[in-house]
């Protein structure tokens, strides 16, 4: 690795650090006790999302039609256990309840997904803008100890980010992404050749 790599790499490092250090930094913002739907279109609200637990992180997923949203929350299927470990884990889609539960499991997501089609929240949470275009990304809530609900970390999500390390490995190849977009289905890999089931 080269000088000029090292000392990006490090600077990066820093501040991702200091970010950290801001976010944490950061004045929670109140939230409403918003209502969204299950797939099976029942009412459940956010506070109900907790499941029980002081934090929950969701995912603002712009829906079945984003080739890019779907391969971000399948890549979360590794991580949904330990997600779930720390605080509440959920993805809440743009589309309707039913089209959600469908399409979560097509996609054999492991977490609960939820619906907020209609309801204003993605762009009350700044993911959707005044002409309805859904954007996607990540908030982090707290459930304080008298049930309100505050923001205490929010972050887009697109290739780059920290959430889904496809581009940053692609990074490391000679072409860098190449071209490359995600797809809705992939063919087999080819494994190391040993006959091992590794692919």
């Amino acid at each position: 690795m080269n000088d000029r790599i090292v000392t990006l790499t490090k600077a990066v490092i820093e501040a991702k650090a200091a970010l950290r250090e801001a976010q944490a930094a950061a004045e929670p913002q109140p939230v409403d006790d918003w209502e969204l739907r299950n797939p099976d279109g029942s009412s459940v609200k956010l506070s109900e999302l907790f499941a029980g637990k002081p934090d929950l992180l969701l995912v603002h997923n712009m829906g079945k039609s984003c080739v890019y949203c779907t391969h971000w929350a399948d890549g979360f299927r590794g991580h949904a256990g330990a997600l779930n470990d720390r605080a509440s884990f959920v993805l809440c889609s743009n589309d309707e309840p039913a089209i959600v539960g469908d399409f979560a499991k097509s996609r054999d997501w492991n977490f609960r997904c939820v619906s907020g089609a209609g309801s204003g929240f993605a762009r009350a949470m700044g993911y959707m803008d005044d002409a309805g275009n859904p954007h996607p990304g990540i908030s982090a809530f707290h459930k304080n100890a008298d049930g309100s609900i505050v923001r205490t970390g929010t972050s887009p999500l697109g290739p780059g980010d920290d959430f889904c390390p496809t581009w940053a490995m692609f990074d490391l190849l000679k072409d860098g992404v190449g071209g490359w977009e995600p797809k809705y289905e992939y063919g087999e890999s080819g494994g190391c050749g040993k006959g091992c089931g590794c692919h």
